[in-house]
């Protein structure tokens, strides 16, 4: 129960990592807004977990509904103490100038412009009571690039140094900011990384895992859980690979 008492909001929460994290976290005493511009999806993942978890449809590329998101920890729960900002996308393999300007945009926005909205509204509510955890979700992307995903690589990067960014400014408040790299993982956006699910694209991908094996739900949502627990108090600015050894 290394959660237990505390509040948390998860992006994208209705499927993949996001899902993985809210099951952890509930499984570890928290009570947790599962937030998913899916509103089935969320629902179907809180209704699974009872009463400690609440759906709650949220375009995390909106203010309002990044507002109306944190508020509903307070209306549901009381309070608020961990915000993990999972949501995100990716865009098939190809040659960085055929990207089309209008999905650049949308990668942007869901990957970066969402996580500035979340702060700038989580970041007065943490302030104001002393203390609070963030967890944005990054990848290897961001660490080691892989080709033909230099968009979506850039925007990891992103996420990466926003933050130590982050974490530098607001640890004399009390907040810890912290991320996770994953590896290509077992969700939705496998195909999308790889561009189509055959054995032989798979095997690829994991000759360049030394674990030999692609990430896992369960596996982000227990590195999740340690990084926003009390366990971790003494860790901010880390952006930790799960990623079986891809980036040694």
């Amino acid at each position: 129960m290394r959660l237990k008492g505390k509040v948390a909001v998860v992006t994208g929460g209705g499927s993949g990592f996001g899902a993985g994290v809210v099951q952890k976290f509930v499984a570890e005493g928290a009570r947790v807004i599962v937030a998913d511009l899916n509103l089935e999806a969320a629902q179907h993942i809180a209704q699974s977990l009872g009463p400690e978890a609440q759906a709650i449809r949220a375009d995390v590329t909106q203010a309002h509904d990044v507002k109306a998101m944190l508020d509903a920890a307070q209306t549901h729960f009381g309070g608020l103490d961990i915000l993990v900002n999972n949501a995100g996308m990716g865009h098939l393999p190809q040659p960085l100038e055929e990207l089309p300007e209008a999905q650049w945009d949308r990668l942007m926005n869901l990957n970066t412009k969402s996580i500035y909205l979340a702060l700038r509204e989580v970041v007065p509510r943490f302030k104001a009571q002393g203390q609070g955890v963030i967890l944005n979700m990054a990848s290897t992307a961001g660490v080691s690039p892989r080709p033909r995903l230099a968009w979506y690589n850039a925007s990891k990067g992103w996420v990466i140094t926003a933050t130590r960014a982050c974490a530098v400014e607001l640890a004399p408040f009390g907040i810890r900011v912290n991320a996770l790299n994953p590896v290509a993982g077992e969700t939705p956006m496998l195909k999308t990384f790889m561009g189509e699910d055959t054995p032989e694209v798979r095997a690829k991908f994991l000759a360049s895992i030394p674990l030999g094996r692609f990430s896992t739900p369960q596996d982000l949502g227990n590195a999740a859980c340690f990084l926003c627990s009390d366990e971790a108090s003494m860790i901010t600015g880390v952006c930790m690979e799960v990623d079986g050894g891809r980036c040694i």
